[in-house]
């Protein structure tokens, strides 16, 4: 109906038809790769990935992510299916973005490799102000401030164990060690009790006041449930004793989309400071970056700290070096990339919403779960059967998906990422025989 021989003309009629809906060009271009109309460019291809530039290919073995992990010392977490799966197409058991990773970042990490033979920057500099600055970006002021709470990891799950075990004065021997999770039914992201109880912590419930470190997970990895930052300042103030160590990990807060900042713990550094000076209550804030900027692979977490007291506390235990020179030069160069986070806002929840359209619309019973703009959908099949079918079919088709029953022991669910229509219709094709 639009198609006119003049390219002017062509233009004009669609910048037309975009904005008489209210719509954006990337949200156009998300709905028309849903009609298979258009294909969208991805920032960097997420099937094979060990083939970019002529780098070996990992040899594919005959085994599923429950076997590479140790059950008897280690936590399972999902994303090992693909380097054991010769037929692999796309990672649906990951909540990484769907855009894949930045371009312009990739390209950067990839020539640091050339400085590989110097070490990397104790100090995390200048990366660590970059962050700081794309953190607090919308409060100038506290961006200094900011920076000097602000410590990189090895990942998230570096700076979860170095928070965990600092030192706790309340707390007078090894059995009075409590630990809870934030969540009324403990269904979160797993790494944080795992590094309670390595480090000596019993588990109790979420109402238990006893406890010495409470774990927050908001958005909740992965049950998909959001609380704005009032009802997350309330609940802290509520279940957690007064002196005791708190952890909310927001490292799905960005896909909520362009004024997360404001939703977030990060605009709430007064009342952060209030609640240590009148409570003794240290509240940290917990990122792991490799989600939203799909780059998983290099290990890339921060931590902001209530007080620089507390920061110093926590640093003293690390290693040093603990973030490589890759990860630093892209951390660096995508916090830069607006136009990246700006299409994961406009793309993402279209194509959210096409997942659960076809999941209800195959399979009705099932109940799907989770805000609409999140990176993954949390299902609930009602049969542990079914689960175990619908994982089996998914790797025998190169698309693996997240069982709840490993981690998680919720044998009836499965977690499902948000990716591109023509590989959804790959795991729904899949799918046809439950």
């Amino acid at each position: 109906k639009y198609v006119t021989s003049s390219e002017a003309a062509r233009a004009t009629a669609v910048h037309a038809f975009v904005c008489a809906r209210g719509w954006t060009m990337a949200s156009l271009v998300a709905r028309l790769a849903l009609r298979g109309t258009l294909p969208v460019r991805r920032s960097a291809p997420s099937a094979a990935p060990a083939a970019l530039h002529g780098a070996p290919q990992r040899r594919a073995a005959a085994k599923d992510s429950s076997q590479v992990w140790d059950k008897e010392a280690q936590q399972f977490h999902g994303g090992q299916d693909w380097a054991h799966l010769p037929n692999f197409v796309e990672d649906f058991s990951v909540t990484t973005n769907v855009l894949g990773t930045p371009q312009k970042a990739l390209e950067r990490a990839r020539a640091a490799v050339s400085t590989i033979h110097h070490y990397p920057p104790a100090d995390f500099e200048p990366a660590i102000s970059d962050l700081a600055a794309w953190l607090w970006r919308h409060e100038p002021a506290s961006v200094s401030a900011g920076r000097s709470r602000l410590l990189l990891g090895n990942g998230a799950s570096e700076l979860i164990d170095l928070v965990i075990r600092d030192h706790d004065p309340s707390v007078a021997s090894m059995q009075e060690r409590l630990w809870k999770a934030g969540s009324p039914q403990g269904t979160q992201y797993k790494e944080y009790e795992r590094s309670a109880q390595a480090a000596g912590y019993k588990v109790v419930a979420h109402d238990d006041k006893r406890a010495s470190i409470t774990c927050f997970v908001n958005p909740n990895n992965p049950t998909g449930a959001y609380h704005p930052v009032e009802e997350i300042k309330q609940m802290i103030q509520e279940q957690c004793t007064p002196g005791s160590h708190v952890i909310v990990d927001e490292s799905m807060q960005p896909w909520v989309g362009p004024d997360w900042r404001k939703d977030s713990l990060l605009s709430q550094s007064e009342w952060i400071a209030d609640i240590l000076r009148s409570q003794g209550t240290h509240v940290f804030i917990m990122h792991s970056w490799t989600k939203i900027w799909s780059c998983t692979g290099i290990r890339l977490g921060s931590v902001v700290a209530p007080s620089v007291e507390s920061l110093q506390s926590i640093k003293q235990c690390q290693v040093p070096w603990s973030v490589n020179t890759m990860a630093l030069e892209f951390l660096s160069e995508v916090v830069k990339d607006e136009e990246y986070m700006q299409r994961t806002w406009e793309i993402t929840p279209v194509w959210r919403q096409a997942t659960v359209d076809a999941i209800k619309g195959r399979f009705p019973s099932w109940v799907v779960l989770g805000e609409p703009y999140l990176s993954w959908i949390w299902v609930e099949t009602g049969s542990e059967a079914v689960v175990e079918e619908a994982v089996r079919l998914a790797r025998e088709a190169g698309v693996p998906v997240r069982s709840g029953a490993p981690g998680y022991n919720l044998p009836t669910m499965v977690r499902i990422a948000v990716r591109e229509p023509k590989n959804l219709h790959l795991l729904l094709d899949a799918w046809k025989a439950l």
